[in-house]
């Protein structure tokens, strides 16, 4: 039996679970796990821009987020050519593209250290939730490298005077001040976070899952060029191709006639039979 790596579990509400699970090494990733992760997104998105996906729950087993790069899996990159490091990194750099652009809301759910490139991870995701005993470092630098793959998404959560900090220093970024630099959205006692998590879930699917992959979409069309005359338009006609759609008919009719809307009493009907 070929030994794996991760875990992917889709519930009947349509929430995906992405599990890290290499705790003996504090969940550190090699190419065989990015391969792993870059064929779980290919599958999630296919089946999010199906509906059939309505959340995406990114986590790990044991005390640690992930601790980046494995460090096996380092020595073998020492005896690499450029070539050979130029694969790998695309590779990497697929990952975090494959997480930043699945066309429904992610969520990472962050229990402890989260250093090197799980940093980007968390940064990939919409919504990051974690532990008051979490912490994050963009540790390169101390080991000659750079926090290059995954600066773009990094960057965005930080900005760019925060970034230039952190990723010269390497130093550690507690639970408290990831929340004070976006690179976190809620820090929770370390007993409740699967509570928040569950919290957030059930937030996000009471969402249209048409306006969130459509809202998904145009802000990263937003974040690419904020203000032209093509964005504008874009915007326009997002919200009137919403409109006259039958979810934003159905959303609107629900809101007028004060009840839920049907995509709500769905996941409510699929809670009732699971319990």
């Amino acid at each position: 039996m070929t030994q794996t790596y991760s875990n992917l579990n889709i519930d009947e509400r349509g929430v995906a679970r992405l599990t890290l699970n290499r705790p003996e090494v504090h969940n550190a990733f090699d190419d065989s796990l990015i391969a792993e992760l870059n064929e779980h997104l290919a599958k999630l998105h296919d089946a999010a821009r199906h509906g059939e996906v309505r959340v995406v729950v990114l986590g790990s087993e044991g005390k640690s987020f992930s601790a980046g790069a494995d460090l096996n899996w380092m020595k073998r990159m020492v005896e690499y050519d450029f070539e050979g490091n130029l694969a790998d990194s695309r590779k990497l750099s697929q990952l975090m593209h494959g997480l930043d652009t699945l066309p429904c809301p992610t969520l990472c759910r962050v229990q402890g250290a989260a250093f090197g490139g799980a940093v980007g991870l968390a940064a990939c995701c919409d919504v990051v939730i974690a532990s008051e005993k979490a912490k994050f470092c963009l540790s390169e630098v101390k080991i000659g490298l750079s926090p290059a793959v995954i600066s773009p998404y990094v960057q965005r959560a930080l900005g760019s005077r925060q970034m230039r900090r952190y990723a010269l220093t390497a130093e550690v970024i507690d639970a408290d001040k990831a929340l004070e630099l976006g690179l976190a959205h809620q820090i929770v006692g370390h007993d409740h976070i699967d509570e928040a998590v569950e919290e957030m879930i059930a937030t996000l699917l009471a969402g249209s899952p048409q306006a969130q992959r459509a809202t998904k979409a145009l802000l990263a069309e937003v974040a690419r060029d904020s203000d032209s005359k093509a964005t504008r338009e874009h915007t326009c006609r997002v919200i009137s191709e919403l409109r006259v759609s039958a979810e934003g008919q159905e959303g609107l009719t629900s809101f007028f006639e004060k009840r839920r809307p049907a995509w709500a009493d769905d996941n409510t009907n699929s809670s009732e039979r699971r319990s």
